[in-house]
Formats: C-alpha cells, sequence, structure tokens
C-alpha cells in the first residue's frame, strides 16, 4: 500500500524576517555612532549659552583649565610652545578644525593669548565650546 503524502515543499529562507532584523541593527549603529561625541578634551566647567549648537567636525581639541594650564588632546602644553605644537598637530590638513574649551573662571587675557598661538599656527576654524544653559 502506498501513502500520499502530498508534494514536498522545498525549503525556503523568509527574507522579511532577516530584512527587519537588519533595519534595527542599521538604526542601532546609526544611533550609537550619533551618541558618541567627539570630545578629546578633559573636563572643564564650561560657560553656559542659550544658543550653543553641537560641532563635530574638528581635529584639534584645546582645553585651558582653572589653574591656567593649557592641554592639546589631552597633553599639556607650555602656552609658549603651543603654536608649534599645533602645527605638528594639524599636519598636512588644509583648515583643520579647532574645539576651545575654556573653565568659566580663566582669565579673558589667557584666552585672547591661546587664540593669538592658534592664528599663529596658521588655525582660523575655532569653535569656542559652551554648555547649553539649563532654563528653570
Amino acid at each position: 500500500m502506498r501513502v500520499n503524502l502530498g508534494q514536498r515543499r522545498k525549503a525556503r529562507i523568509e527574507i522579511l524576517p532577516l530584512i527587519d532584523i537588519v533595519f534595527l541593527l542599521l538604526v542601532f549603529f546609526i544611533y550609537a555612532m550619533l551618541s558618541m561625541a567627539v570630545h578629546r578634551g578633559v573636563p572643564v566647567h564650561l560657560p553656559d549659552s542659550s544658543t550653543a549648537g553641537i560641532e563635530k567636525e574638528s581635529l584639534l581639541s584645546i582645553t585651558i583649565r582653572e589653574r591656567g594650564e593649557v592641554l592639546v588632546d589631552k597633553e599639556r602644553v607650555p602656552l609658549e610652545d603651543l603654536a608649534r605644537s599645533l602645527k605638528l598637530r594639524a599636519g598636512q590638513e588644509a583648515s583643520p578644525g579647532v574645539h576651545l574649551f575654556a573653565d568659566k573662571e580663566v582669565s579673558y587675557q589667557l584666552i585672547i593669548e591661546v587664540l593669538d598661538q592658534i592664528r599663529a599656527a596658521g588655525l582660523s576654524n575655532v569653535v569656542l565650546q559652551t554648555a547649553r544653559e539649563m532654563k528653570p
């Protein structure tokens, strides 16, 4: 006696759930990359600004601490050697950006001296970093 089991179906891979998983992974990685802020500076108390925006295109990060220490990408640099250090770090970049993080207790004169050193290094794309002002 012969039993009729019907026609055998070929195994197939369902593509729609696979596409859903791929899109979920894509969204996850995009959000992960956007949340990684490019900040190579040292934590300082930044001044507040109500119109502060997020600038992510930069190459160099300069931090001025409360005591007047100047750091380039977390490496302490004397103010007199800042221009030379920036020229070396900028390398062959045409117009590298500079993020300037200055503690809000730093004197205006020191910020101007650092800006003069940046200009002496031939860099003109400087972004002064601030913290977003919290409104009550």
